[in-house]
């Protein structure tokens, strides 16, 4: 479940192993460029950490963030 905190909306995925936490990475990546959004995020073998602002907005959490993290969970 993704959690709102003062960095952003935050959400840590787990894998098997590296090789599907960084399939998953280069889906992500795939779906924040085509929607021009792209997320802060951390990778330590097979753990993905996700955070999504908008800076555009002045550095909050906005629906375009929430859609994003709908389509996240959709690559995972």
């Amino acid at each position: 479940m993704w959690q709102e905190t003062k960095d952003g909306l935050y959400k840590e995925f787990s894998f098997k192993d590296f090789s599907e936490a960084f399939a998953f990475m280069t889906r992500v990546a795939a779906v924040a460029e085509a929607r021009q959004h792209h997320p802060r995020w951390e990778n330590s073998w097979n753990s993905v950490k996700i955070w999504l602002l908008s800076h555009d907005a002045g550095d909050v959490i906005t629906d375009k963030d929430r859609a994003m993290a709908k389509a996240i969970d959709e690559s995972a």
